[in-house]
């Protein structure tokens, strides 16, 4: 490997955080936590330690939630907390992430792969070997040929939203359209059932970060179902699917043909996992609060609700069970740059200065668990603070985007912003923000399940969506492009770039930097380019938010994970005393 290697990005995961999957709000694609320090925090509860102590074997954890997943078809599963869920309980991947608290959970261990692979030419082929003994729910073997397979299913038209890594290092991915009809990538060989390579396009040295993600994982031809593999992904992990009814409830049991001697990191403490779905957001909240009967027993999957916030950081038994790992994840208006009136910057640069900043973070739940943003990237990859290269106040300069409007020609206008149902309070602030300067906007609220595929539809879009990055890594190259790159935009399933940010300049430094072999000029680049994105207005960065999640009293061993964008890593949690749980 050259210089720009696995070395490189350890260290740098090391002296800052880690980092989960790219994404959004209402669940996010990637993340991790900045600042933090290991135990409670007086104004947030537990950040960086594990809470409960050790869960003992058995019993049945429940997990309330307002929202079914986006998606658990691996081929398709890229938000954070589902792509936590899925990598951590139904499927395995090539590498993954410790399951650790704080830092040490961006560190990279084998998962299904022996090593983190082996690369060669210059870091543009990598080649991972598989462990024996791993085996499927029905005892039958995993395959090298079964994680390519779902590689290639990965670029299918009808299985949009998944992670895009492939598509943009794998070599000769150009026009790719998946297995059917037999075709197959020939930069992806399995020369045997144990081994798998992976030819790129050009160098990458971060490649085994990337097969943490779910596009990484095994489905064997035989199981899949196209996009009904989204109700029934075929286990390969510690439990398996005994039933699901979308928007109602999940239930996993026991994998019995996991075996715990090929995992490291998994320790499937409960004997069932229940995910009820469709509850109000307050109550659950009021439920774990009150921690009576089963919901002892229980986790919240949605973050603690800006009005319940008082009633668990004011009691200190209850803030106990509360955990606020930072989600690292970078919330912001993203603009429709390719239609009026968002194709004029000047148009652009006005909501910048109309947003108020401070509103947002009240709405999202106040200054105790969120920060303003002031950049595009969160702050672990400015080293540890993001910059202030506009200088906007926190509350905005309602003058100065009047003129800006002026200026362009459009001194009052309308238009449409979505948002998911959880964010409803943040589209009235940006509402009452931009209304200051004579935008008017009407707010269209989306269901967290279906916000990714509502908005990455991009010829149904609307005017301005309200949703977030995180980066999948320390690294830019994780964020900037995913985000403004416009050669990735698709028609469906466009899950990153929001704004429709279609800019030669911008492309061409991304490729630039992308080419640097020395990580520390790399970085500093990305930096650099951040502002000049920024100042190119297709978003607005609003808010950096922290993942506050309530624990029911019966839980051990839960801590919020940093590559999963603070969302409770599956891989540890479990029961004080398992008797005590729901049957």
């Amino acid at each position: 490997m050259n210089k720009r290697t696995l070395h490189a990005v350890a260290t740098a995961l090391a002296a800052t955080v880690a980092f989960g999957t790219a994404g959004c709000s209402g669940g996010k694609h990637s993340g991790g936590g900045q600042g933090r320090t290991n135990g409670t925090n007086p104004a947030t509860g537990n950040v960086g330690a594990a809470v409960g102590g050790t869960p003992q074997k058995g019993g049945t954890l429940t997990v309330l939630s307002s929202q079914d997943f986006t998606h658990l078809d691996p081929a398709r599963n890229w938000v954070m907390g589902d792509m936590g869920f899925g990598t951590r309980l139904l499927y395995r991947t090539l590498v993954t992430y410790k399951a650790e608290p704080g830092a040490k959970g961006g560190e990279l261990t084998p998962d299904l792969a022996e090593n983190l692979g082996v690369s060669s030419n210059g870091t543009k082929t990598w080649t991972f070997k598989l462990k024996k003994g791993l085996k499927y729910e029905d005892g039958t073997p995993i395959t090298a040929q079964d994680i390519k397979y779902n590689v290639e299913r990965s670029f299918s038209p009808d299985l949009p939203g998944g992670p895009d890594y492939a598509a943009r290092y794998l070599a000769g991915a150009e026009g790719y359209q998946g297995p059917a009809q037999g075709k197959h990538l020939a930069s992806v060989k399995t020369p045997d059932d144990h081994t798998i390579d992976f030819e790129l396009r050009k160098p990458f040295a971060e490649f085994p970060y990337a097969t943490v993600l779910p596009t990484f994982a095994p489905v064997p031809k035989s199981r899949d179902r196209g996009p009904q593999y989204d109700n029934r992904p075929f286990s390969s992990g510690p439990y398996k699917i005994e039933s699901y009814a979308r928007d109602k409830q999940l239930v996993l049991v026991r994998n019995t043909h996991w075996d715990p001697a090929t995992d490291g990191v998994r320790k499937a403490y409960p004997d069932r996992l229940v995910v009820v779905m469709g509850l109000k957001a307050n109550q659950i909240d009021d439920r774990l609060i009150a921690s009576q009967g089963p919901d002892a027993s229980a986790v919240s999957w949605g973050k603690l609700r800006p009005e319940s916030t008082p009633k668990v950081l004011t009691k200190a038994d209850v803030k106990a069970r509360l955990l606020a790992e930072s989600s690292n994840c970078t919330e912001m208006v993203q603009m429709h740059t390719a239609r009026a009136p968002f194709d004029n910057v000047k148009v652009r640069q006005a909501v910048q200065y109309a947003l108020d900043r401070e509103a947002v973070v009240t709405a999202s739940g106040g200054p105790a668990l969120n920060d303003p943003a002031t950049a595009l990237m969160p702050g672990s990859l400015f080293g540890g603070k993001q910059p202030d290269s506009l200088k906007i106040p926190v509350t905005g300069d309602v003058a100065k985007a009047k003129r800006l409007l002026e200026e362009a020609g459009r001194p009052d206008g309308f238009a449409t912003i979505t948002v998911s149902n959880g964010d409803k309070g943040v589209g009235e602030a940006i509402q009452q923000s931009l209304g200051r300067a004579g935008i008017r906007v009407v707010i269209e609220t989306v269901d967290p399940s279906a916000f990714y595929d509502t908005i990455g539809d991009t010829k149904n879009r609307t005017d301005l969506v309200y949703t977030g990055w995180c980066p999948d890594y320390p690294s830019g190259s994780t964020f900037l492009p995913f985000v403004f790159d416009g050669r990735y935009i698709k028609e469906k399933g466009n899950s990153g770039n929001h704004s429709l940010f279609r800019d030669k300049a911008t492309m061409k430094r991304m490729d630039a930097i992308a080419a640097m072999t020395d990580a520390a000029r790399a970085n500093k680049a990305w930096q650099r380019l951040d502002g000049e994105i920024l100042a190119k207005a297709p978003t607005a960065p609003a808010v950096i938010e922290r993942m506050p999640l309530l624990l029911g009293t019966n839980i051990a061993g839960a801590f919020g994970h940093t590559s999963f964008g603070g969302q409770i890593d599956y891989a540890t949690v479990g029961l004080k005393n398992p008797s005590q749980s729901a049957n």
